[in-house]
């Protein structure tokens, strides 16, 4: 490839990127599409997908676009689609508007597309050039990947610590140890994922709403309580308010039925995951994704971190540390259960990086998979 020719396609596509990035928290299970059109040194079409069951990025770029379609370029950072899902077919309406050429950033994974569109458009005569920004297109949609290709959802853990390490005081007092911009972000996470999760104790402990409140509003998130044996009252607020948004209780047959029928009866689907003591939280994930789940904010105490990080679902950790010294020895830290015996068996984290949050810090990086 020539290089005037990469550096405009990369140009395009970081466009093409851009445009995707407006669909954040509101395409599920779809993934994030942006697609521009360009002809002659000129974008002649932009579009996005807003939401499931409205058209894909291709579509409406094409329509933005016009006649200007005929012989343009077409930039999409996901490989178009061959199939009838909610929507037709893009590769055909890419065939239809006769666009010349496409560039796509990164195959589908999902198994009913994963090459076909872009062979389909080969056959019907367009040049095909595809991993332009490979890299940049699979972090943006990295939901989505792991979503339809292991039909497990993404897990974010959310953790908010002192300098020292504490997620409370000895007493149990945690609000506030983050500042109100960091506690912004978190409501900014809550947007963009399809569900928080918490477990019993924070509900008995903090009785949190789990809603999205931002100065513009916002979507709230489905809430997924971990409670095996049905704790969870029924005026807390996760129950007691108003919210589209479902609340999940995740519990085991250890469960009194007495208890089940009382949470359903205050409007929480109740799910039996596992014979106990605790939550099955494999099966849960399983179940999660197959209601189209496909990714979940964690923002549980010690138990539920560690749950989730012992049987390997978390995949992204978002760490705010705050300039606070809390101290105790009995204070509890953000990760409980038994632990590493050596650091060999530690976690590690990569493809992190530091952001100042008002006057805490906020770390993200990725759970490595041990073999």
């Amino acid at each position: 490839m020539r290089e005037d020719t990469r550096a405009a396609d990369e140009k395009y596509m970081r466009m093409a990127l851009t445009l995707a990035a407006r669909g954040r928290g509101r395409t599920s299970p779809n993934p994030m599409v942006g697609a521009v059109l360009v002809r002659d040194g000129r974008v002649v079409g932009r579009g996005y997908h807003e939401r499931a069951g409205l058209p894909h990025a291709e579509v409406m770029a094409i329509r933005n676009a016009g006649p200007a379609a005929q012989g343009s370029t077409l930039y999409v950072n996901l490989e178009p689609c061959c199939h009838t899902g909610r929507t037709g077919p893009c590769t055909e309406a890419i065939i239809q508007a006769g666009v010349g050429r496409v560039v796509a950033a990164m195959r589908d994974p999902n198994p009913l597309v994963a090459g076909r569109g872009l062979t389909r458009l080969r056959a019907a005569g367009i040049e095909v050039t595809e991993g332009v920004l490979a890299g940049e297109a699979a972090r943006l949609n990295e939901v989505f990947v792991k979503y339809i290709t292991q039909r497990l959802p993404f897990v974010v853990m959310k953790v908010a610590v002192s300098l020292d390490g504490k997620i409370a005081t000895h007493t149990g007092a945690s609000q506030w140890i983050t500042g109100p911009a960091a506690r912004e972000r978190v409501h900014r996470l809550r947007d963009c994922y399809d569900a928080v999760m918490v477990g019993i104790g924070t509900i008995l402990r903090d009785n949190p709403s789990l809603t999205t409140r931002l100065p513009e509003g916002g979507r709230d998130p489905i809430r997924i309580v971990l409670d095996s044996t049905a704790r969870t009252p029924p005026e807390a607020r996760v129950l007691a308010q108003a919210s589209p948004a479902p609340t999940i209780i995740a519990t085991t047959e250890q469960a009194p039925v007495a208890r089940i029928n009382t949470l359903k009866k205050g409007g929480a689907e109740v799910l039996v995951c596992g014979s106990g003591p605790r939550v099955d939280v494999r099966l849960l994930m399983k179940e999660l994704a197959r209601r189209e789940i496909t990714s979940i904010l964690v923002e549980g105490g010690a138990g539920v971190n560690a749950a989730l990080l012992e049987a390997g679902l978390v995949d992204k950790v978002v760490w705010f540390v705050a300039p606070l010294i809390i101290g105790g020895r009995d204070a509890p830290g953000p990760v409980g259960g038994r632990g590493a015996a050596v650091l060999a068996e530690a976690l590690r984290v990569e493809n992190g990086h530091w952001e100042q949050v008002g006057p805490d810090l906020c770390f993200e990086g990725y759970i490595v998979r041990r073999e």
